[in-house]
């Protein structure tokens, strides 16, 4: 079979298509042909060498994929060959509080990536895909669909009639959108873009704030709520917006930070500013196993159809890694693996 691999700091030009050996499952181990995969800011940052990974050579790139089982191991009782499959994002992270022992070996960050045409996994680090989704959609689910999911819902605790903030147009952001309407909360957008501002408002946005004519977004957002500000903040940006997020929450509000595109320098944020408004800063890592199969059931029950920009072939994987770098889709990028 063929897999690709990285060196990290190497960039996208160190991705290079490599024969590997086809894998056996072991006991309670699972084989999976991938049909799709799905990239993430994650991947061009550990290409760039600005992300820690782990084990000696390279890196099999994507956290994210799909596929259907082929071949199973001994003792193996979750899945049958046939079945439609994706990869937690943390193979060890199945349920419960996030701890280190459970965040080891995360996919795309060492050996063991989704960049293949097959790959073995342990059964309870995969999830059933949601049935009405295609491979590529569903390759979308495990860490963006994921951390959305955690920072609306668990860590946010956002409830019907909330308002959450999104911030650009990305893979996190546009599922933040998808999921915060299909549950009945207000959504405000961000972009620099006002033909992204308006696909945003097609999927549901109450309301959009460019960014780039608009310096101070933060006051907008809170003219936009009536000065309330907004109960859920999908920070993503880093150093240069997360003062401005943290000054757009509401009171009781919560800051959800999840990435960090603009960097992970020193941020400016004023205790006071906590103190006054009761705010909270929480930092989300993706999430478990059972997160993803939540998800799933969710997308399934509301309908949802998580949006792809662009696919690309097996064979064109470094287009789709510099196509992604150029920031020019909205919602995710997909490499297609086999017919």
């Amino acid at each position: 079979m063929q897999a690709y691999r990285i060196l990290p700091g190497k960039g996208i030009a160190g991705l290079e298509r490599v024969d590997c050996p086809v894998p056996d499952p072991g006991p309670g181990e699972v084989r999976v042909r991938v049909r799709a995969v799905s990239l993430n800011y994650r991947d061009l940052t550990i290409a760039g060498g600005h992300y820690p990974t782990s084990g000696d050579g390279g890196v099999t790139p994507c956290s994210d994929g799909a596929g259907e089982v082929v071949a199973v191991g001994d003792g193996v009782t979750r899945f049958q060959p046939g079945d439609r499959v994706a990869a937690a994002f943390f193979p060890r992270w199945v349920d419960g509080e996030i701890a280190a022992p459970k965040l080891a070996g995360a996919l795309g960050a060492g050996p063991e990536g989704m960049l293949a045409e097959e790959v073995v996994a342990r059964e309870d680090a995969l999830a059933a895909v949601p049935a009405s989704l295609d491979f590529a959609q569903a390759a979308t689910l495990p860490c963006a669909g994921v951390t959305a999911w955690n920072a609306l819902f668990l860590t946010g605790a956002a409830k019907p009639g909330d308002t959450a903030l999104l911030l650009g147009t990305g893979g996190v952001s546009v599922w933040g959108l998808q999921l915060a309407k299909a549950a009945g909360l207000n959504a405000v957008i961000t972009s620099s873009s006002d033909d992204k501002l308006e696909r945003a408002r097609e999927l549901g946005a109450d309301a959009t704030v460019n960014y780039r004519s608009t310096p101070e977004w933060q006051d907008e957002v809170l003219r936009l709520t009536g000065g309330r500000g907004a109960d859920v903040v999908l920070e993503v940006g880093g150093e240069e917006t997360l003062p401005r997020s943290l000054a757009a929450a509401a009171m009781n509000g919560t800051v959800a930070v999840i990435g960090g595109v603009s960097g992970f320098g020193a941020a400016p944020v004023e205790p006071r500013a906590l103190l006054a408004g009761a705010k909270r800063l929480a930092g989300v890592f993706v999430g478990s196993r059972v997160m993803l199969e939540d998800l799933g059931r969710f997308v399934d029950s509301a309908g949802i159809r998580p949006v792809v920009d662009r696919v690309f072939e097996f064979d064109e994987a470094p287009q789709a890694f510099r196509y992604l770098e150029s920031g020019r889709h909205i919602g995710k990028v997909v490499v297609t693996v086999g017919a």
